[in-house]
């Protein structure tokens, strides 16, 4: 059975170019043009421990004024995902009945599983159904940060959502901010 830490490095590899994946019965093989890769699959779920009953990954939010601010860390599972879901539904239901956005910060290594890049859809669909309008991103100090914004390009296309990424928190704020206030120009 292919746990969510496969599935995490398969994520991860297919991003990467010129890659031939492929998982047999015990072994997780990979090659790219320069390197040929195997791990057996126990090996590869000793890796880091168990971490099906305890959270990975953590964020912090706040309001301020029209504006949703998410400061998240390192990689989500499962419970995290759920978790920040329902606190995105506790702030979402107070921001109701304006234009809002949401300025969200990632911090560290952390790209997200199949199953996690779901639920952020899904909590991402919530947001604009009850008001927000635009999403700016900030990634710092991630070595994926490429394979990150990927992801998070797949999040908000699957939303009709304006968002951009931005190297510095200045730049997103000051885009969000008139984003929204020209939004509501038009109402």
């Amino acid at each position: 059975m292919i746990n969510h830490k496969i599935l995490l490095i398969c994520n991860l590899l297919k991003c990467m170019v010129n890659i031939n994946l492929q998982i047999n019965q015990n072994m997780l093989t990979w090659q790219t043009t320069k390197t040929l890769l195997s791990i057996t699959l126990a090996n590869l779920l000793t890796i880091g421990g168990s971490m099906q009953d305890s959270t990975h990954g953590s964020y912090n939010i706040k309001q301020e004024e029209h504006i949703l601010l998410v400061d998240a860390q390192g990689p989500f599972n499962d419970i995290t995902a759920k978790k920040y879901h329902q606190d995105i539904e506790n702030y979402t239901q107070k921001m109701r009945g304006s234009p809002w956005g949401s300025l969200v910060f990632y911090r560290g290594n952390g790209i997200f599983t199949p199953d996690v890049e779901q639920s952020l859809i899904d909590t991402t669909h919530y947001r604009v159904e009850n008001g927000m309008i635009a999403v700016a991103t900030v990634i710092h100090d991630s070595s994926y940060a490429d394979i990150l914004q990927m992801q998070l390009q797949r999040i908000y296309q699957s939303c009709p959502i304006q968002f951009n990424f931005f190297s510095d928190s200045n730049n997103a704020k000051t885009w969000l901010d008139r984003f929204i206030y020209e939004h509501k120009q038009y109402l």
